[in-house]
């Protein structure tokens, strides 16, 4: 039985033990309570091994997921955050779904050609997107918004605070500089760019 094999088998016996299904740690935590050569004795902290642990589960468990479906015994659900199996559902005749994760998964060659600058990359970019998100909620915020106000809301929002804030109407300069900095972000999020009438506001309270 090859390695991958292996992994495969002790992959599909920890998710029958969990039934609920397991996070992508908590398979891992499994694994080494059971002794599993398969994965360290440790968890592992080097961010490039760390990512070539991840790719080879995440391959066999791709492989698993093709494997149960070709025997038609289960659906196995795969996500960043939940790994579960589900009863078999057939699907219809002729539907195909395109699926970028699993042909990713299963190409060796990411694996192989993946260096630690690749990994310091992914990783830099995907901080920035956590930071993009905390920036846009902290915007939302001090509009008195939050993630479901659709951009119509956002522009009335700001135009009522603008006008509330604004120093030629007894308000803050200081408070309308922080509004418009927060709809500048919005504006980067939704694709929009700054209207003349936003930056001539802008202008007037620096």
């Amino acid at each position: 039985m090859s390695e991958t094999q292996a992994l495969m088998t002790a992959l599909h016996q920890e998710l029958l033990r969990a039934k609920s299904g397991l996070s992508e740690y908590e398979l891992l935590q499994a694994l080494r309570r059971a002794g599993s050569p398969l994965v360290p004795p440790r968890p592992v902290t080097d961010n490039y091994e760390l990512f070539r642990l991840h790719f080879r589960v995440f391959n066999a468990l791709y492989r698993l997921r093709d494997q149960l479906r070709a025997e038609q015994r289960a659906e196995l659900f795969i996500s960043a955050l939940r790994i579960e199996l589900r009863p078999y559902l057939r699907a219809r005749a002729g539907l195909v779904v395109a699926d970028p994760l699993r042909a990713y998964y299963l190409d060796l060659t990411q694996l192989e050609t993946t260096t630690p600058e690749d990994v310091a990359d992914l990783l830099n970019h995907f901080w920035a997107l956590v930071n993009g998100e905390s920036e846009l909620l902290e915007a939302l915020r001090l509009l008195g918004l939050d993630r479901s106000a659709d951009y119509g809301q956002i522009r009335r929002r700001y135009r009522q605070l603008a006008s509330r804030h604004h120093p030629d109407h007894g308000g803050s300069t200081g408070r309308l500089q922080a509004i418009n900095a927060a709809m500048d972000t919005l504006r980067r999020h939704y694709g929009h760019q700054p209207t003349a009438d936003a930056r001539a506001q802008a202008r007037a309270s620096a």
